[in-house]
């Protein structure tokens, strides 16, 4: 328990050293691989154990808020994003990297990296579980729109599995809440959170697999890639940020959190299997900032938490 403690009261610079370790040790990376899914499942269960239930109901009980939000991270973002790619050079495969970036829903496990920096937690699963559920609709239209990107997904099966995902985590998050109480978890937080990392971690080196060896194999295309990651991810939360600045400081950065750490393991599964190897590549490269940014940012986000007051709804 003490150690949960620890990895939760440090969570941002746990995982900022912890997302090289599928790098450094790629045959871990590939042992993992198969954890993907399930780590997903795990991280959406622990946030709901997590979050008060009560603040989530507030933001449902504004669907135009909620909306406006959903339209800025499923719409505007991504459109914003071509925009600007239409008008600098550079390679098209990464051009549609980071337009499906921007279309991609925020991943779910950065929720609990909201909670960790002291964000909304509540928000920010709110508008994670919203805007997933519309990615089977939302991003084919927008790929075959934006870039002629016709995506083999089926809507039907899509939603149906992510669906099954959502329902069946918040099914066993009531059942452990009504066994065990609220109070119980709402005592065990910093224990909680440190699972949250440890699940965390566990996605970042499962999703490595593969990325050590193209390193040394192609290490300009990397360097791009990594560098086209850690501008377009900052630049996302920058402009969200701005954006929604009057709802108050918290809101607006949790807001700017999920805009730029976006669920790009949701479209591996949709890209059709001629893709292109270095979208996938830069889905992968991604992750670096994700899960460096936010240990980075952490004094700005107390700085700005400290310094203005959050304006209410």
């Amino acid at each position: 328990m003490r150690l949960l403690a620890f990895l939760g009261g440090h969570g941002p610079k746990v995982l900022f050293v912890g997302v090289f370790i599928g790098l450094v040790l790629p045959d871990l990376a590939a042992l993992a691989r198969p954890l993907v899914g399930p780590a997903v499942a795990t991280l959406l269960v622990l946030t709901l154990l997590r979050v008060e239930w009560s603040q989530m109901a507030v933001y449902l009980r504004r669907p135009g808020l909620l909306a406006l939000l959903v339209v800025w991270l499923m719409l505007v973002s991504p459109v914003a994003t071509w925009g600007v790619m239409a008008l600098l050079p550079g390679p098209q495969p990464l051009e549609v990297a980071l337009v499906l970036m921007a279309a991609a829903p925020p991943i779910l496990g950065v929720t609990a990296i909201a909670i960790l920096l002291g964000l909304d937690g509540a928000l920010a699963l709110v508008m994670a579980l919203a805007a997933t559920l519309l990615t089977p609709i939302t991003v084919p239209l927008l790929s075959l729109w934006l870039l002629g990107l016709e995506l083999e997904v089926s809507i039907a099966g899509f939603m149906a599995r992510l669906a099954l995902v959502v329902l069946g985590a918040f099914v066993l998050a009531l059942v452990l809440r009504r066994l065990a109480g609220v109070g119980w978890f709402r005592a065990r937080a910093a224990s909680l959170d440190g699972l949250v990392v440890l699940v965390m971690l566990v996605f970042a080196i499962a999703i490595m697999e593969g990325v050590t060896a193209t390193i040394f194999t192609r290490p300009d295309v990397v360097a791009l890639w990594i560098f086209a990651a850690f501008v377009a991810n900052p630049l996302l939360q920058a402009a969200a940020v701005l954006a929604f600045w009057w709802l108050g400081p918290r809101r607006a950065l949790t807001v700017g959190l999920m805009s730029g750490n976006c669920n790009m393991g949701l479209l591996l599964a949709a890209l059709p299997p001629q893709a292109d190897y270095d979208v996938v590549l830069f889905f992968a490269l991604a992750q670096l900032p994700m899960y460096m940014l936010p240990f980075v940012l952490t004094p700005l986000y107390q700085r700005l938490l400290l310094k203005v007051e959050e304006k209410t709804l």
